[in-house]
């Protein structure tokens, strides 16, 4: 096999053979950032799934190293990451308890299964299909999801449990008649943490840069914030056994060494209950991946294979069930510091991976004192740029529709459940393009002068023939909109009466169906009977190559099929031009 095809199937082989110091350097300050950054928010969003807070560690060891062997993506970031947890925790809470083995089995049991999608979708190359969710439904999607996991953290930030209600509504209902119960001292580590969390967010770095620190520098000591959070709550919490005295809530042990080989649960029952809440995990944890790693690799000019990003977060995910862990997907922000902090290959995910696995045997007895309110805090900070108003914004203003399909997945969520919103924000989509499509724009066209182009006669001064009817089809003709297509070409020659020619524009045609085609001869029938001819111009080379197949110029009903329209106007035009106003 050669370096080439090799590098096809492992896209480490396309960086190794040069991989020297200056790049091991970079990517090693890039892992060193990523995994003080990672080790806290692992353990949040694994918090937020309703596991333990060492399965998130688990999930960011084995997936990154394996992502980092097969990912086409040089600065992707692979761990949890906080919609593919919610959506764990919705889906697990329905059927087991919370904390319960059946609960953790059920996890890796998902991890698996979705590892298996994405892995059985990539090798049959079918990363198309995902570009059925729109970037509107992912944005109603998110900032709905954004929103759920906010109220699902507020037991932490409050100090005192609130029971999952099916509307927010219910939710914020019961946090208002039981507002006396708030753990002060609870609730006074959440305020400390997102001071912390905020100041080193916007604060930090334009401060060191005012001393004169660099702006590498300063953005790296930025991203530390969570870091500094976990340690000073941490720290508070000890040194003033808050844990007992002021019953703050704490991650307690968190078992030291790196998790044991581990297998999913074989069982059928399981499985069939599991299997669509996988696929759409694995849908939506893709898209959040490769829409981060292409925006990414455009600021480098690098190239992203959707395919086998399918197969590289298809493995990342098989990784983390045999190991311990759930569902993982390429996060925003941690591929961004890790961008930022100038990695150059994923090496720099390898680099992380190890300082975590360090992490998790050797200094887990530091993390008794962790308090679950700085974790929410962290969680809350990270979801809270999933809230997207611009794209609602923009939607409105471009296409009502797309804002539409936007506003029905963002209530579709909040009020039916994740999985079931997204759906019913995907299927809308398609209803749209659907309805869309079904009624293609149908423009008559004219002459522009004396040159070659032909125009829309509403829109531009054109000349037209009083005997020829030119028209341009702005859409594939398919079963949905075959009927309508032949409804207006027979209503414009019903009030057209002197018509003897009618030429279909096929320039914007990328595509005829058999239900099309049918039409199509029934309507060249039909306008030869009123005394049209039918004539085709700038028909699309593979367009023109199926019709030939089916020897549909043959027909006695048709006329001619012309390379240009200028070319159909020049001989079929017999008679003056008319000036159209």
């Amino acid at each position: 096999m050669t370096a080439h095809r090799l590098a096809r199937y492992l896209p480490i082989f396309e960086w190794l053979p040069g991989y020297d110091r200056k790049a091991l350097a970079s990517d090693g300050m890039a892992g060193l950032i990523v995994a003080i950054m990672l080790v806290p928010q692992g353990m949040a969003y694994a918090l937020l799934a309703g596991l333990p807070p060492e399965v998130g560690l688990y999930a960011s060891i084995v997936p990154l190293v394996f992502y980092g062997l097969l990912g086409s993506s040089r600065t992707l970031a692979v761990g949890p990451v906080a919609i593919v947890s919610l959506m764990v925790a919705t889906t697990l809470g329905e059927i087991s308890e919370t904390g319960s083995v059946s609960y953790l089995a059920g996890a890796i049991l998902l991890a698996f299964l979705s590892g298996a999608i994405l892995l059985g979708m990539g090798l049959a190359r079918l990363g198309f299909l995902v570009n059925f969710l729109s970037h509107p439904v992912i944005s109603g999607f998110s900032s709905a999801a954004a929103l759920v996991i906010g109220l699902s953290q507020l037991k932490h930030l409050l100090g005192f449990d609130i029971p999952r209600g099916h509307l927010i509504t219910d939710t914020l209902a019961h946090v208002m008649r039981h507002i006396s119960q708030i753990n002060p001292a609870t609730f006074g580590i959440a305020i400390a943490s997102f001071m912390i969390l905020l100041a080193f967010k916007s604060r930090i770095s334009p401060f060191l840069r005012s001393f004169g620190f660099g702006p590498e520098v300063s953005n790296a000591i930025a991203k530390a914030g969570p870091l500094v959070a976990v340690l000073a709550t941490t720290v508070a919490v000890w040194l003033f056994a808050l844990d007992q005295t002021a019953d703050v809530a704490v991650v307690a042990d968190v078992p030291a060494g790196l998790a044991p080989l581990t297998f999913p649960s074989i069982d059928l029952v399981l499985i069939e209950q599991l299997f669509p809440a996988a696929a759409l995990i694995a849908i939506v944890g893709f898209l959040e991946s490769v829409s981060v790693a292409k925006s990414l690799a455009s600021k480098r000019r690098q190239k992203i294979d959707a395919n086998q990003e399918l197969i590289a977060l298809g493995a990342a995910n098989i990784g983390a069930s045999l190991t311990g862990g759930y569902p993982v997907s390429g996060g925003f922000s941690r591929s961004l510091v890790n961008f930022t902090a100038g990695a150059v290959t994923p090496m720099a995910s390898m680099i992380t991976a190890v300082l975590i696995g360090i992490t998790v045997l050797a200094l887990t007895p530091l993390l008794y004192y962790l308090p679950k309110a700085a974790l929410a805090a962290i969680i809350l900070v990270a979801v809270a740029n999933l809230i997207d108003f611009k794209t609602l914004r923009d939607a409105w203003r471009y296409n009502k529709a797309d804002a539409f399909s936007l506003i029905v997945t963002f209530f579709s969520v909040l009020v039916l459940g994740v999985e079931i919103g997204i759906v019913v924000g995907a299927a809308l989509t398609i209803v749209f393009y659907l309805w869309r499509t079904s009624r293609p724009h149908i423009a008559e066209v004219g002459r522009l002068g004396e040159t070659e182009h032909f125009r829309n006669v509403l829109r531009h001064d054109v000349q037209t023939d009083p005997k020829i009817l030119m028209i341009r089809v702005d859409e594939s003709l398919y079963f949905a909109n075959t009927a309508y297509l032949e409804d207006q070409l027979l209503a414009r020659i019903v009030e057209r009466p002197k018509i003897d020619h009618l030429i279909l524009i096929m320039s914007a045609v990328n595509f005829i169906d058999a239900s099309a085609l049918d039409t199509l001869e029934t309507l060249a029938e039909r306008l030869k009977n009123a005394g049209v001819t039918l004539h085709f111009s700038e028909v699309k080379g593979p367009v023109m190559d199926r019709l030939r197949r089916v020897d549909f110029f043959e027909n006695p009903d048709l006329g001619s099929v012309f390379l240009s329209t200028h070319e159909a106007m020049r001989a079929l035009s017999n008679e003056a031009i008319s000036q159209v106003a």
